[in-house]
């Protein structure tokens, strides 16, 4: 069973992180939601999260991936946290999977993990991607990589994702479950 490590910071967009967290765990992920402190985390539209665990509870190591949820508040936290920004890069350096949605392409292009690949992001924050290939598709996946534009991109980001691990069958089953159109993401 895959499993994966979302972090989540004050500003977060909640619907972003309620949409991987539950996609992911419908596909039978294990997935650990974690606080970058200890307590709720006030997302970015007030709504209040409670993360599974808090970041010193766990070992970013264990996960098959990282994935983030945007937000621009919350993107902001998360790049000035610098065991993420060590997490990310251990990750990147190991060949696992990384991901990030929204203003969080952000967290990964200041963590210096995006290199020349391929990316999408929200229009808003396209132009602090630095030397990454900006694609202006809703969902784009290169490589060990795979980025999103925004709340309304993310069940099919989250889809995306499963599709990695378990195939387009897999994520088109989970779609229909879930009422939502399956397109399958090209590897760029």
């Amino acid at each position: 069973m895959p499993n994966a490590l979302i972090p989540l910071a004050d500003g977060v967009e909640e619907m972003e992180a309620v949409i991987l967290i539950d996609v992911l765990r419908r596909a039978e992920w294990d997935v650990v939601s974690v606080g970058l402190r200890e307590g709720p985390v006030t997302a970015s539209r007030g709504v209040r999260l409670l993360p599974d665990k808090k970041w010193s509870e766990v070992n970013p190591d264990d996960f098959d991936w990282i994935i983030l949820p945007g937000g621009a508040p919350g993107a902001q936290k998360l790049i000035a946290d610098d065991r993420v920004a060590y997490a990310l890069q251990r990750h990147a350096r190991a060949g696992k999977r990384l991901a990030a949605v929204c203003a969080a392409p952000t967290v990964l292009h200041a963590a210096g993990v995006i290199g020349g690949r391929a990316i999408t992001s929200h229009p808003s924050v396209a132009q602090r991607l630095g030397d990454a290939r900006r694609s202006n598709e809703r969902v784009v996946v290169d490589g060990p990589l795979v980025t999103s534009q925004g709340p309304g991109t993310c069940f099919d980001f989250a889809l995306a994702i499963v599709a990695q691990e378990a195939g387009d069958e897999k994520a088109r089953r989970l779609a229909e479950a879930m009422i939502w159109s399956y397109q399958p993401t090209a590897n760029t």
